[in-house]
């Protein structure tokens, strides 16, 4: 499956912002698990979370309370809600597919097959 991550920008410490993964075509990934990951320049690419075909969620400490992630089936979308940024969360966020369907509680980038383009997230302090 080919994803694509959009909705990034630049925004003040404090904001919110909403990140959507997608499916290109006609494909349904209703019953992949899509992570999100983010990486930072000169940081290693770091697990955000993960949201399995059922719905169940995972987070990282340093999202938790911040950020949650939905599944819209209607839109073959997963939505990722970020509120309260902080500078640190500047990064590119990408999200990708795992088609065994179900998340770890702390995943890594071997869990997942397919990747899409990231998407730029600025927060300014």
């Amino acid at each position: 499956v080919q994803l694509q991550a959009f909705g990034g920008g630049l925004v003040q410490a404090g904001d919110s912002l909403r990140l959507s993964c997608a499916a290109s075509g006609r494909t349904s990934f209703s019953h992949y698990a899509i992570g999100w990951f983010r990486q930072s320049p000169g940081k290693e690419r770091e697990w955000v979370l993960c949201i399995g075909n059922s719905g169940r969620a995972f987070y990282s400490d340093s999202v938790r309370g911040r950020f949650s992630v939905s599944r819209d089936r209607a839109k073959n979308t997963v939505n990722l809600q970020m509120n309260n940024l902080e500078p640190e969360d500047t990064a590119v966020y990408y999200c990708a597919a795992n088609r065994l369907g179900f998340c770890r509680p702390t995943g890594t980038t071997a869990d997942f097959d397919s990747w899409g383009q990231g998407t730029l997230v600025t927060v300014s302090s």
